[in-house]
């Protein structure tokens, strides 16, 4: 990385601390009318979609007057940060454990997912970030593991995006008739070709780019918005591959104009902004427009069906289970997860944020 480059990074890293301290300091309007704002805290892939999900909400009724305040990072770390004390209004997560955290210490109501979209609020798939040209020729997950080939995917310690992207590659066995151990040598060559978990989605698309690697491992919606940003990336949605499915709440203290937000986000207007920065609509949402979306693979027909579309509750037993089969920690006294364990054998650096 050259040394330009790190000075935009470490800028990128000082203004997203800066925002996040704001988002805990600032709960009011101008006007000093705290019913008028909303603190967002949400994950990292996030950042520059909300910016145009605020600026549509602003041109409505409900959202005239309104301010927000923002925080983003790797999801479990902004989970727990919301629930070690971190103000918060709407919350919006990579997955439905981070949510959990929050509905367990009382800050998110137990009914979080009983309106028509279940609590999702965003969804995306896991596809391939690889060079301009994709010189590698990487098509499939089975190049992932070849000899020779170096793959970023962060740290699933703190990163939501982590999860999704390893139980993909889990699925892609097992969906095919593989066995437990089979899934296990598969994950385990992938994680040998990975010798860096950066702290979360983001930072992971960042040493991406800044740096040598072949693939990463990502959402499509980051793979977008890298497109749109004008980085030499190209990308791939592989055949068979794993439905993301990002859950928002307002928390048990959120203000009256947070509440009136995630209805906006809910919406055919609020979902087809999140499409353009490369979020796929929730299915649920009924009356969405699909733009043009710059910056796919094809902007008229952005979000293509896989062949294989695997999903964390048909395929993987819901989150309660794959969780703690796959990601537990050990420090609760159950047993350490599948790949968790993968990982502590695999040698690879895993990265707090």
């Amino acid at each position: 990385m050259n040394n330009n480059r790190k000075a935009k990074a470490f800028a990128a890293v000082a203004v997203t601390a800066v925002v996040g301290m704001a988002a805990t300091a600032c709960t009011s309007t101008a006007s000093g009318d705290s019913k008028n704002s909303v603190a967002v805290v949400g994950f990292s892939v996030l950042e520059q979609a909300n910016k145009a999900v605020y600026a549509g909400f602003d041109k409505t009724p409900a959202g005239k007057g309104v301010t927000f305040t923002s925080s983003y990072g790797a999801s479990g770390d902004q989970s727990r940060a919301v629930a070690g004390g971190v103000k918060a209004d709407l919350v919006h997560f990579s997955l439905e454990p981070d949510m959990q955290r929050l509905v367990d210490a009382g800050l998110v109501a137990k009914d979080w997912s009983a309106g028509p979209t279940k609590g999702i609020g965003t969804d995306s798939v896991v596809v391939f970030i690889v060079r301009k040209g994709n010189p590698k020729h990487i098509t499939s997950w089975d190049d992932l593991v070849k000899p020779g080939v170096s793959v970023v995917t962060p740290n699933p310690g703190s990163s939501g995006a982590a999860k999704w992207n390893l139980l993909a590659a889990w699925e892609h066995i097992k969906g095919a008739g593989g066995t437990d151990a089979q899934a296990k040598t598969f994950v385990s060559k992938l994680l040998k070709n990975t010798p860096v978990l950066p702290a979360s989605g983001r930072e992971a698309t960042s040493a991406f780019v800044e740096g040598n690697q072949d693939v990463e491992i990502a959402y499509e919606s980051d793979a977008i918005e890298a497109k749109q940003a004008g980085e030499p990336v190209d990308y791939v949605v592989p055949k068979d591959t794993l439905l993301i499915q990002e859950p928002a709440a307002v928390t048990t203290t959120a203000t009256p104009a947070a509440k009136s937000f995630l209805g906006y986000m809910e919406s055919a207007s609020g979902q087809e902004l999140y499409a353009e920065s490369g979020f796929r609509p929730v299915p649920s949402v009924k009356g969405v427009k699909l733009p043009a979306v710059k910056g796919a693979n094809d902007p008229s027909n952005p979000f293509p069906q896989p062949t294989t579309l695997y999903t964390v509750d048909k395929d993987l037993g819901g989150w309660d289970s794959a969780d703690s089969t796959f990601f537990n920690d050990g420090s609760d006294g159950n047993p350490v997860g599948i790949i968790s364990q993968l990982i502590a054998d695999s040698g690879s650096k895993a990265e707090d944020s």
